[in-house]
């Protein structure tokens, strides 16, 4: 009863969907709504890494899309349609967006991180409103965002790849369609059904009410353009929307941090009301140092330990448990709910699910080892960031008070407890990567790995786990060999795996078929990477393989974030440097490896495999 007159509100002007997804076709048309089909050409090349939010990202394409559409038809009549609707729907996990699989390995990747666990369906909607005045073109910009929760069930191997070989994942964002097929995956949606299949409709009537019913002037952003934007943020003809769940809260009305135009008047004048846009993102980001903290002191605090499968407790019973002030421990746990880590209630503070299973100690996935190794080794470390990017060196001689020459025996293995700590910050990511990691390429044919630098043998575990003939060999110093048996679970895989001791820049090195450097590289200077890739190439029969698995950079070094950050990150603690695919193929193939592939794993982590030609 409420969309008839919402969308009669269009029925007599020009109305484009900037999208060739069906699904949205269907949806709006079902709605009673007329409109014409221009697929925009808009280039996705968007920099996700430059957004604070996934829905950040959906948004602006969405925007864009609509935008060149409405360039593109004014340019080619000097008339713009009325309306143009630009939708972009997307997939997000926390911060990470997932994309459209590349191949089947990559939509088993995709779905299995999807299993058992809940993830976003974000679509960013942009109207906009297109008026001509002597040949130039006006717009005005209404955008808007719709989250829907959606969780999966747990899915069997099985499961997974009768759903892969149907063919349905490979033109879909996070490798499934929730109106066919995939559906069968999914256990429950909170939220609008229709935002996961492609256009939230109801939120989209809604804001069609408070445009016509009157437009409120805060709530459009006014562009004018005297001319149309550079050709090469088009696509080609060819490459157009295709819509379903790509990478998507809830927020009515523009984003308060895009910058608006001032009114001007006869003269070109602007208004004295003009303002430049509020820098909402460079805030976060100054501030961003106060939220890991907050996080760091939690764990330090033992408040998810505490909270862990309990009923929810008062912060004054907190404050006690942790021989803390009630009023600081209160704030501390505010900001905690705040930034999604507790929920608080009436009753009062008790554990996400992700805080029991992440940040509370001893779970299976924890990561309360990295968060204490991040606190206590890397925050002191990046307090010298200036002088590590003055001097191009680790800064360990700042904090320790004395130089190390060999990070890891000066460092980080000084003592036992320095070295258990290590091991449980390597422990907590190892086990969050290494299936994706196993399961990066087909190792089939590889009879027994050798793990160098293995540590708690978490990778090994999944090797074992994914190739039942395969023998695994983890290759550490003595020292942690003897406490990797600490973190070494029952199962059938351990009869597969054993731990030999050794350096592998000085003792012979494990024969296998494949051998694995996991986060090694990067930690050392150029020269001993030639001297490890050189070792593991002389060990190598011709045909071996070798699994390098490091974070990759873009090859121009300007949108992998996250690995341009952690390249920061071992350019402080231990000197060394991330790479592209690029580098390291050069690399591999100066020591006589070649047909390299790279596989990336959607995380913080990529993987490469190369074969050793012969001699």
């Amino acid at each position: 009863m409420v969309l008839c007159p919402v969308i009669g509100k269009l029925l007599h002007k020009r109305v484009v969907l900037a999208s060739a997804s069906p699904r949205r076709q269907e949806i709006l048309s079902n709605a009673g709504l007329r409109f014409e089909v221009v697929p925009s050409r808009f280039k996705e090349k968007l920099d996700k890494a430059s957004f604070a939010t996934p829905y950040g990202y959906a948004m602006e394409t969405a925007k864009q899309k609509a935008l060149e559409v409405a360039h593109r038809m004014h340019q080619k009549d000097l008339r713009a349609p009325d309306v143009v609707i630009g939708a972009d729907t997307i997939v997000a996990m926390g911060r990470l967006i997932l994309e459209k699989p590349v191949d089947k390995q990559d939509a088993y990747r995709m779905l299995s991180q999807l299993s058992g666990r809940e993830h976003s369906v974000f679509t960013g909607v942009a109207i906009v409103q297109c008026s001509s005045r002597e040949n130039e073109l006006d717009t005005r910009v209404l955008e808007f965002y719709e989250e829907t929760t959606v969780k999966f069930s747990e899915l069997s191997e099985d499961l997974l790849w009768e759903y892969i070989h149907s063919g349905e994942p490979m033109d879909k964002a996070g490798g499934y369609g929730i109106q066919a097929l995939g559906g069968m995956l999914v256990e429950s949606v909170h939220g609008d059904f229709l935002n996961v299949v492609g256009f939230p409709l109801n939120h989209f009537c809604r804001q069609l009410m408070q445009l016509y019913n009157p437009a409120r002037p805060e709530d459009l952003q006014r562009l004018k353009h005297d001319s149309i934007p550079a050709v090469d943020t088009f696509e080609d003809l060819s490459d157009v929307d295709e819509g379903g769940p790509e990478p998507a809260r809830r927020d009515a009305g523009s984003r308060p941090d895009e910058a608006r135009e001032a009114t001007v008047d006869a003269e070109g004048n602007g208004t004295p009301e003009t303002m430049p846009p509020f820098p909402t993102r460079l805030l976060e980001l100054i501030n961003g140092f106060k939220a890991s903290k907050a996080l760091f002191t939690a764990c330090k605090l033992k408040v998810f330990d505490l909270l862990k499968d309990q009923a929810p407790q008062k912060a004054a019973d907190i404050a006690s448990k942790a021989d803390a002030s009630v009023c600081g421990m209160e704030r501390l746990l505010d900001v905690c709910a705040a930034l999604g880590l507790l929920d608080k209630s009436h009753q009062g503070y008790s554990n996400t699910e992700a805080a029991d299973l992440y940040l509370a100690s001893g779970g299976g996935y924890s990561l309360h080892g990295l968060v204490a190794y991040s606190s206590e080794v890397t925050w002191n470390l990046f307090t010298h960031l200036e002088f590590a990017v003055r001097e191009g060196r680790n800064q360990y001689h700042r904090v320790l008070g004395k130089t190390a020459e060999d990070v890891f025996q000066d460092v980080l293995y000084r003592s036992p407890e320095t070295r258990l700590q290590f091991m449980r910050a390597m422990h907590g990511l190892a086990k969050l990567t290494a299936r994706h990691v196993a399961t990066a390429f087909d190792l089939s044919s590889f009879s027994s790995a050798c793990d160098l630098g293995g540590c708690t043998g978490a990778l090994a575990q999944e090797l074992a786990r994914e190739y039942p003939r395969m023998q695994v060999t983890v290759f550490d110093l003595p020292d942690t060999i003897e406490l990797a048996a600490h973190f070494q679970p029952a199962g059938p895989q351990a009869a597969q795996i054993r731990f030999a001791a050794g350096d592998f820049f000085r003792d012979p090195l494990p024969p296998a078929d494949l051998y694995v450097l996991c986060q090694v590289l990067h930690d050392w200077p150029e020269d001993k990477v030639h001297k490890i890739l050189s070792r593991v190439s002389q060990s190598c029969k011709p045909g071996a393989g070798l699994l390098l698995v490091e974070t990759l950079l873009d090859e121009e070094k300007r949108e992998a974030r996250g690995g341009l950050m952690q390249s920061l990150n071992v350019l402080v603690q231990t000197g060394g440097r991330e790479r592209s695919p690029g580098e390291y193929r050069r690399l591999l193939e100066r020591h006589g490896f070649c047909q390299v592939q790279v596989a990336r794993l959607g995380g913080i982590l990529d993987a490469m495999l190369a074969t050793r030609v012969g001699p």
